[in-house]
């Protein structure tokens, strides 16, 4: 699969391992859910230092990245508490009561 990038052109490229007769819609949303996970981990990186950690064993390194992933997931729930609905709900929500 290969996706070019709307702004500047740049292409990339993806090999998947699916069964053959895998719709291409299929494998571009789920392609498309990289990206989410992409900025999730860059998020914790900037936000909650995921990548800075001085331990010196699988385990202290483990219960690091355990406590920061928690504290992610508990950050990203508070959010959308905060920011009410799911924009996509809202979304086909505000296009519903507009046909009203």
């Amino acid at each position: 699969m290969i996706r070019r990038h709307l702004a500047d052109g740049e292409l990339a490229f993806f090999t998947t391992w699916c069964p053959a007769r895998t719709p291409m819609e299929t494998l571009v949303r789920i392609e498309g859910h990289r990206w989410t996970i992409e900025d999730s981990f860059e998020t914790a990186k900037n936000e909650l230092d995921l990548d800075h950690n001085e331990t010196r064993s699988w385990h202290g390194w483990h219960r690091h990245v355990s406590l920061v992933m928690l504290a992610f997931a508990m950050l990203a729930a508070i959010r959308q508490k905060a920011n009410g609905a799911d924009p996509i709900k809202r979304g086909l929500a505000s296009k519903v009561m507009a046909r009203r």
